[in-house]
């Protein structure tokens, strides 16, 4: 087929249509390549998971692929959009290595995966795989104990309003349908109700043929929640390997309402020097942190890391950095310790994808 030059300069193919360019035609033959390796397969290939995998260093529960497969069958065309008319929610995160789009960026530097879609709330142990385009920044992730674990359940997290972390499940198809159900209660448009409804049909139907629980709290969830030092400031508990004699774990000296408390007052001094008596409290417990480490009480330094990133405020970012970089070392979880720096130093409240 011929070609001419439209007034632009852009070349036009001969019918009319606007020729599209290499680096245009490259993604979309990636692109396609996706579904043709994927769609309408009952599972992901060994190719795809190792990619994932590679890209995050993090193992990806079977649930991950099933729901990929489950949107795929809805919205073959744009598996990542399948819940966009019903909830709102679009798959980002590793599933936007599934969908090829990691292929497509113009990016020269290279991506931080770790970085991609983590807001500003999310902990190292959350890796966001669902996000709905609300000003409340409301998004779904798994939660793991140990990067070198299965996610231990699914939570939801409101980034605009505060650290707090929603468990929602022990797989996404749970995850999913909590949503549907909340949503379904408040919507009023009789339409969109119906597709709600649908939805929740199908992914019960879907969960029941793959085995998995549609319960918010399950029984893999309470078995966890035996093994919960503390709560947190997130709420969604900490892990720590605890031994007979009670070593690895020691409770703050403070409450969370005494900690947010002082946490308040120095983000709040009215100058630097108020700060810095008002730094006081943190400082003594610091010490505290470094005898428990001492005695293997790992647990204690971890607690005060999470708190003091959960609160927020760049005041803490470096405490926050060093207490939470020596905990993940100390309880042999390095790939958090990489997280957290690279976050605390890249920590934003927009513009979080990486592609």
């Amino acid at each position: 087929m011929t070609s001419r030059k439209s007034r632009s300069g852009g070349a036009v193919m001969a019918g009319g249509g606007k020729r599209k360019s290499k680096a245009a035609q490259q993604c979309e033959e990636n692109m396609n390549d996706v579904k043709r390796r994927q769609l309408g397969q009952s599972s992901i290939s060994n190719d795809f998971r190792e990619e994932v995998k590679s890209m995050y260093n993090l193992t990806m529960p079977e649930d991950f692929y099933h729901f990929w497969g489950f949107c795929a069958e809805m919205n073959p065309n744009s598996p990542s959009d399948a819940l966009k008319s019903s909830l709102g929610l679009q798959l980002v995160g590793p599933y936007d290595i599934l969908c090829g789009k990691h292929k497509c960026t113009k990016k020269e530097t290279e991506i931080n995966y770790h970085l991609h879609w983590r807001f500003f709330y999310d902990p190292p142990e959350f890796q966001t795989i669902l996000v709905e385009d609300s000003k409340t920044q409301f998004h779904l992730g798994y939660f793991r104990d140990s990067p070198e674990e299965l996610p231990v359940f699914v939570g939801s997290n409101e980034a605009a309003k505060g650290c707090l972390i929603n468990q929602l499940g022990d797989n996404v198809f749970s995850a999913v349908k909590q949503c549907a159900t909340k949503k379904l209660k408040e919507v009023t448009d009789k339409k969109i109700s119906s597709t709600i409804k649908d939805l929740i049909e199908k992914l019960t139907a879907a969960a029941k043929d793959l085995g998995y629980s549609l319960e918010q709290k399950s029984a893999i969830m309470k078995k966890r929640n035996k093994k919960v030092v503390t709560k947190s400031f997130h709420s969604a508990g900490l892990v720590v390997p605890v031994d007979k004699n009670n070593v690895g774990y020691r409770e703050l000296p403070e409450t969370d309402g005494d900690l947010k408390r002082i946490c308040k007052a120095i983000v709040d001094a009215s100058d630097d020097d108020k700060r810095m008596k008002a730094f006081a409290p943190i400082q003594e417990i610091f010490t505290y942190v470094q005898f428990a480490n001492d005695e293997c009480d790992y647990g204690m330094g971890y607690e005060l890391g999470i708190d003091l990133f959960c609160y927020g405020s760049h005041y803490f970012h470096k405490m926050s950095r060093q207490l939470l970089s020596l905990a993940y070392k100390l309880l042999e979880r390095n790939l958090f310790a990489e997280i957290i720096e690279s976050h605390l130093s890249n920590r934003n409240r927009e513009n979080i994808s990486q592609l």
